[in-house]
């Protein structure tokens, strides 16, 4: 019989839950973009080009992963990928360091490296577990927290509007307006809910002088990103080694949203078809390179619209990533979008970078943290990885080459997380400190009991 997944649907209901994935993943996606435009200080044509190339790249990936291209790369499965937030503080970093043409250097060699990197990854999945995976997802939304306030207050202090009283009350009203629809809405505005809030955001802007038009107007309708348009890639080792770890992460990431999709749909997910998902993270680095766009991962909203609406249809996404490359063809749109003043996007983005560090939390929630080894394992990680947001600047006195690994949160926490869970869970010094700490209980126990005894007895 033919699995729910395979099943092809008539078109008008191809057409509507497509779109309706779109519109679930749609602000999350030009999110990222959008944050990493504003951050690395991009002019607002260039920024509307990222947004344009992230849709397009998004699309093609979700084609690809929906319905696969033999056996090299798609999982088959109702998978919506867009721009990961994982990548971006390292992207940042690169970005400050090397300039723009590294980033994308970085990002392709990245991606080269992890189309054999999947399939190791997808065999040594027992590495990485929730404990890894949570401390990872919690340090990756906490050190994005801070980005989200550079864009509310600025990121100088000597600037006439930075901490303005009417930017930070923008980006709080965008906020009541989001937290009102995510938490009172029902079904699908719900869904809208951060959409809804950038969208009000924009109609807010305009009055005040803050949302400059212009730039729509003179974008056109229909275009596509140029390869490499900041100049001919360059390849830092350093960047390329940070890349390479956040695809990694990133590999972790997608794992997570893969096997939970496989349970929601029934169809059990083999080595092969993980490697073949994660192949196309990989693929989307590379296309993300030459097209200016970000690495892709799987959307998990979109794997719980999947569960919500009992839609398990693989065909259904293809058509989602068919409306992202036409969306991502329109430079118009792309304009209209990052034209968004940053109070707004500040203002959704520390939404969605809280909401990664949650998910992180109930990552751990998985986790014996009554084990003491793995709750150190935990901490260590989390404590690492929010060091250089604490303490920025920490790493200066380290060469430059060096700092754009040890001052990303994310990197070090990954790397913090992967090699004392490998320690502690996986050789023979892990199973004598576990052997020692149960030795070390039962005695406490023992000596608690004895006393216990004699008073009864007495």
């Amino acid at each position: 019989m033919t699995h729910a997944v395979d099943i092809r649907l008539p078109t008008p209901r191809l057409l509507a839950f497509g779109l309706q994935h779109v519109l679930i993943m749609y602000a999350g996606c030009i999110s990222v973009p959008l944050i990493f435009g504003a951050a690395v200080g991009l002019d607002t044509q260039t920024t509307a080009m990222l947004i344009c190339a992230d849709l397009l790249i998004s699309g093609v990936i979700t084609v690809m992963q929906s319905l696969g291209i033999g056996k090299l790369v798609g999982i088959r499965l109702p998978i919506i990928c867009g721009g990961s937030f994982a990548a971006l503080a390292p992207m940042i970093l690169i970005a400050s360091e090397y300039g723009m043409p590294a980033v994308y250097g970085s990002m392709l060699i990245g991606g080269i490296i992890g189309i054999p990197l999947a399939w190791i990854f997808s065999g040594l999945l027992r590495y990485f577990p929730a404990l890894v995976t949570g401390s990872v997802l919690t340090v990756v939304g906490l050190s994005l927290i801070g980005v989200a306030g550079g864009l509310i207050v600025g990121n100088d202090p000597s600037a006439s509007d930075f901490g303005s009283p009417t930017n930070i009350g923008l980006a709080a009203l965008i906020l009541l307006v989001a937290v009102g629809f995510l938490c009172l809405g029902r079904n699908l505005w719900r869904q809208l809910g951060i959409l809804i809030a950038l969208l009000v955001g924009a109609v807010i802007s305009i009055p005040l002088g803050l949302y400059d038009l212009a730039s729509v107007s003179d974008a056109s309708w229909v275009g596509i990103p140029s390869p490499f348009h900041f100049g001919a890639p360059q390849f830092p080792l350093t960047a390329v080694v940070a890349m390479t770890v956040v695809m990694v992460v990133i590999f972790a990431e997608s794992t997570a949203s893969i096997l939970a999709l496989g349970e929601i749909t029934g169809k059990p997910i083999s080595r092969s078809d993980l490697a073949r998902g994660l192949a196309g993270d990989s693929v989307s680095g590379i296309l993300g390179a030459v097209f200016n766009a970000f690495i892709d991962t799987v959307y998990t909203n979109n794997v719980g619209a999947v569960a919500a609406t009992r839609v398990y249809n693989r065909h259904v996404t293809a058509v989602s990533g068919v409306i992202l490359i036409v969306l991502g063809s329109i430079p118009k749109l792309g304009a209209f979008v990052a034209g968004l003043p940053a109070p707004v996007v500040g203002g959704v983005g520390l939404i969605l970078f809280s909401v990664i560090a949650v998910v992180g939390i109930n990552t751990l929630r998985q986790v014996d943290l009554s084990d003491p080894i793995n709750m150190t394992i935990a901490s260590v990680a989390v404590g690492v990885g929010m060091l250089p947001t604490f303490v920025p600047g920490m790493f200066t006195q380290f060469p430059s080459s060096a700092q754009i690994i040890l001052s990303s949160g994310i990197t070090l926490a990954a790397l913090a997380a992967f090699a004392l869970n490998l320690i502690f869970n996986h050789t023979r010094l892990g199973r004598s400190a576990r052997r020692a700490l149960s030795t070390a209980a039962d005695t406490s126990t023992e000596t608690t009991s004895i006393p216990i005894e004699e008073n009864h007895a007495t």
